[in-house]
């Protein structure tokens, strides 16, 4: 049996968790022979890495969000006319 080629990094946080999810599958059956299990192995922890970096990037993007931008709601005219605006 050859060696597969290295396989390209994931296209996108879903992409590489839907191959991992491949990969976990093919493992939990037991069917791949040592030398497919290892190489398998070896790209689910590449993807796992991938995906955490990619959540960790988006955490600190909301944490940056939340400091900088989000604030309490406060509605504008809080004078409790109904807001119909006309008097």
């Amino acid at each position: 049996m050859a060696k597969p080629a290295p396989a390209a990094a994931p296209a996108s946080f879903e992409a590489a968790l839907d191959e991992l999810e491949t990969i976990v599958r093919a493992m939990e059956a037991g069917q791949l022979p040592l030398e497919a299990s290892l190489a398998s192995y070896e790209r689910g922890i590449t993807l796992l890495k991938y995906c955490q970096e990619t959540l960790d990037a988006a955490e600190q993007k909301l944490q940056l969000l939340e400091n900088n931008v989000l604030r309490n709601f406060a509605p504008a005219a809080a004078s409790g006319d109904g807001g119909s605006g006309s008097n």
